[in-house]
């Protein structure tokens, strides 16, 4: 009761814009739901083996990667409302034409443009937010931001794997799968609606020649400096997520041989626990402090990570998953607070840019490797391979980011203190 009069309280506190970010956010992770559960099947129902799988993963990865810096930049100057609608347009539409279209380079050629696309969304909707809240308000905000994502995102799962499988009922199981990713285009393009309804008030704009002067924030000097640094850990965490994260579909089809109905209900089970699992976030931090609270999560994760890598029993797979998914994500909320409380208001969209640049980076060249693996080693050992590597990443990653960030940790026990593979 205590949990949900303090959250309770915490959602009042948010502004019309903030509410209607929320709505936009849930549409188009329902319908990113979909295609992260579906489209890797329609590559392999038009013919295509898992290279191809991997190099669609990857354009999207790379394109994303490549853009980032520009569109945060871009979003710092132009506004976020506005990166966001031409984001959304975009992306809505590219992913419907990836529900028709089949030749291999089109495949790859519309995954890169995805990748394009999408990140001018991403970019912009963590600085947005932070731009409408209180700096008391944002661990609690960016938890609840990220546990709406992964919750829409159970129903994008669930809603992949079941209308698939109806659908298959009725027509074949090309046509199936394209239908389901055609309804996962339309929910995401109906987030046009609330995004248009933004109300964005930009500041005045500042000449260089008095940017020194008027500033209210972090000097540019040691901003650009703590985004190097959470740069530097996402990056070790963003290979290892490369390896595992797009595939766990696969893996439960080709290990265990798992309908689509029963993937999309794990794979949604995953997301579900991971949301719950934020929103008790901000009481590890008030515990732990910031830095310890996303360093512990991580750590705990990676039992469950080995478990998952060499069972042979799906039941114990998806358990191994459900944990190692919730921990692993839990501490992003707080990381991406962290970071958003260190640098400069003219930098947020950088930071946020230049942080998901490098998790993209890893996503982009570790793609092929995994899939390059788990053809050669087989549908056991090639998975077993890959979750290994991952494990060993995130620990790494994880403990850099405490020795190089534990300065930072300052529990505040009894108040309110204000990232996602």
């Amino acid at each position: 009761m205590a949990l949900y009069q303090e959250w309770a309280a915490q959602i009042k506190t948010y502004n019309r814009n903030i509410r209607l970010t929320f709505i936009a956010n849930i549409l188009t992770q329902v319908g990113l739901g979909i295609f992260m559960v579906i489209y890797n099947f329609y590559i392999r129902e038009l013919g295509y083996n898992e290279l191809v799988n991997g190099k669609v993963i990857a354009m999207t990865s790379l394109a994303t990667a490549l853009i980032l810096i520009p569109a945060g930049i871009l979003s710092d100057k132009a506004g976020r409302k506005k990166l966001m609608l031409y984001g959304a347009v975009g992306t809505g539409l590219i992913l419907f034409t990836r529900s028709i279209v089949e030749s291999q380079s089109l495949l790859i050629l519309f995954a890169f443009g995805t990748g394009l696309a999408s990140a001018f969304i991403q970019v912009s909707i963590i600085p947005w937010l932070a731009e409408n809240s209180k700096p008391e308000q944002r661990v609690h905000l960016f938890s609840i931001h990220f546990a709406v994502m992964t919750g829409a995102n159970v129903i994008g799962s669930l809603l992949g794997g079941i209308l698939t499988d109806l659908f298959g009922m009725m027509i074949p199981g090309l046509e199936s799968i394209r239908y389901t990713l055609i309804i996962g285009s339309f929910l995401f393009l109906a987030a046009l609606f609330p995004i248009m309804k933004l109300n964005e008030d930009r500041p005045l704009r500042i000449s260089a020649s008095d940017m020194k002067g008027k500033t209210k924030g972090i000097p540019h000097k040691a901003s650009f400096k703590i985004i190097l640094m959470f740069a530097v850990a996402q990056l070790m965490i963003g290979f290892g997520a490369g390896l595992v994260i797009p595939y766990l579909n696969l893996y439960f089809a080709d290990r265990f041989m798992a309908s689509n109905s029963l993937i999309g209900l794990v794979i949604s089970l995953g997301q579900g626990a991971t949301a719950v699992a934020m929103i008790i976030g901000p009481m590890v931090v008030r515990r732990l402090g910031e830095v310890k609270a996303v360093v512990v999560l991580q750590l705990l994760s990676l039992p469950f990570l080995l478990l998952t890598a060499y069972t042979q029993d799906f039941w114990l797979a998806a358990l191994g998953f459900l944990f190692r998914q919730a921990l692993m994500n839990a501490g992003n909320p707080i990381q991406m607070s962290l970071m958003m409380s260190k640098v400069d208001d003219s930098m947020k969209g950088l930071a946020n840019s230049v942080n998901q640049m490098v998790f993209n980076l890893g996503w982009a060249v570790m793609g092929p490797v995994s899939t390059g693996i788990v053809l050669k080693y087989g549908s056991y050992w090639g998975y077993a391979t890959v979750f290994t590597i991952t494990a060993g990443l995130y620990l790494v990653g994880s403990t850099y980011f405490f020795v190089v960030f534990k300065s930072m940790d300052k529990p505040k026990s009894g108040k309110v203190i204000t990232k996602p593979a």
